[in-house]
């Protein structure tokens, strides 16, 4: 077996997606006798910067030499996505055994490429320590050559290295169409999106009538049907009418995993990674200039036993970081607005500047009390108070109270995880639909 790793290979100015190429190769291999037995479609980490909006890597497991193979690659490669764009730079390894066969240290490197920024002497080092053919091009203008065989060797690693997988059967227009407007029937996208449903997820948003499905950019993408069974996207696919396809692939992703979330606690969280944190809301959630809703998280101690941990907020708390429900993603923030001081979460998302973007949330603990000024039993009114610590009183009756009561509170949330919606989510990010959380779930649709 012969695995090839492609990366890098956008192009803003020709509208070049990588996926196209490596389905193009792919077609290419079978036409010159060999077979493809899968393509892989890696999501790697989401906060690099060299990056189109899915940082995704391919690789393409076949039969066919790795020389050959090597040098069908590079012809697609030089023939599709060199040009002018400065931000281009396309690398390629070529990998001569069997895909589960991958050097430990090849796996490793790209367990890290999801979870943290790799350069490029790190990714060549390993390559050429795994005897890996590798080359590396620049478009007009780029200053490093072959950045792309970071993830390329990111993907040549990925099936030894993970093991949940998803799908995703991608449909590409006629390719001399790209930057023209997409036609697509949105009704049959609902449509099918409803029949496939949550077998197939993240086609459409129902609340924003959108077709998350049908991208924006001017690639030759024509839509992306996900899902967790390859037979179930290809139905829904067959169901979508639109404009004629020129080639389509069914890929097998990382997508829709999680895999990016490491497991963190405040205090230690490093830029660039994701993670997964528990807290406790220290500071109420703020919505500020551009829609963007902020809360603050804080790390605490045990609380109060009987789940109204207010009280212990301002003792316990050590160490903090900001979170961030941004506007794009919409009825999200309302899930945030809806937080209170005191209320335990788990929260998800990458860390950067001191601030947790959230991509999901799960509300471990609700405060269901708060503290009020007492009412006087007699005439009902609310006390007014005595003097600094000398409690409340009832000027009328006379009546008085140590301090603040607590009252009961209705809480529009419930313990469980909430997510951010489908219009909104990152690529790599699990719905909840998929199942599998630790806590009752409140699915987007």
């Amino acid at each position: 077996m012969t695995v090839i790793g492609l990366d890098d290979t956008d192009s803003r100015t020709r509208g070049m997606c990588t996926t196209y190429l490596a389905t193009r190769l792919a077609d290419a291999i079978v036409d010159d006798g060999g077979q493809v037995k899968r393509t892989l479609l890696v999501r790697l980490n989401p906060a690099v910067e060299h990056k189109t909006r899915g940082n995704a890597a391919l690789a393409i497991h076949t039969d066919h030499p790795a020389d050959t193979a090597l040098d069908l690659a590079a012809d697609h490669i030089e023939e599709l996505a060199i040009d002018g764009d400065g931000r281009t730079s396309p690398g390629l390894v070529v990998a001569d055994h069997d895909p589960t066969a991958a050097p430990d240290a090849v796996a490793a490197f790209a367990d890290r490429a999801i979870h943290a920024r790799l350069g490029i002497d790190g990714a060549l080092a390993v390559a050429d320590d795994a005897g890996y053919d590798h080359r590396g091009w620049a478009g007009k203008g780029c200053d490093v050559v072959g950045r792309g065989r970071i993830g390329a060797l990111a993907a040549v690693g990925a099936w030894a290295a993970f093991e949940e997988w998803t799908y995703e059967q991608i449909a590409y227009r006629e390719f001399d169409r790209c930057g023209t407007p997409r036609v697509v029937d949105t009704e049959s996208v609902f449509a099918a999106a409803t029949r496939g449903y949550p077998t197939v997820w993240d086609t459409i948003d129902r609340a924003e009538a959108e077709t998350v499905c049908v991208p924006n950019a001017p690639g030759p993408i024509l839509y992306g049907i996900r899902g967790d069974h390859p037979d179930a996207v290809g139905r829904v696919t067959e169901m979508i009418a639109s404009e004629s396809v020129e080639r389509d692939r069914c890929f097998v992703t990382n997508q829709g995993t999680d895999s990016h979330l490491r497991t963190g606690t405040l205090g230690s969280l490093q830029d660039g990674t994701a993670y997964r944190v528990d807290g406790i809301v220290i500071e109420p959630p703020e919505t500020r200039e551009g829609g963007h809703v902020f809360l603050t998280l804080g790390r605490a101690g045990d609380g109060d036993s009987d789940g109204d941990t207010a009280d212990g907020v301002e003792t316990a708390v050590d160490v903090t970081a900001d979170c961030v429900a941004f506007e794009p993603t919409k009825r999200f923030r309302d899930r945030v607005r809806g937080l209170r001081v005191g209320d335990r979460l788990t929260v998800c998302g990458e860390y950067s500047d001191g601030t947790i973007k959230l991509e999901k949330f799960a509300i471990r603990e609700l405060c269901r009390t708060e503290r009020v000024t007492p009412t006087c039993e007699g005439c009902g009114r609310r006390m007014k108070s005595a003097g600094r610590g000398q409690g409340y009183r009832c000027r009328d009756c006379g009546t008085s109270a140590p301090g603040k009561v607590r009252r009961r509170i209705d809480r529009e949330l419930d313990n469980g995880w909430y997510e951010v919606p489908p219009c909104a989510r990152r690529h790599i990010a699990k719905p909840l639909v998929r199942g599998g959380f630790d806590a009752p779930t409140h699915p987007e649709r």
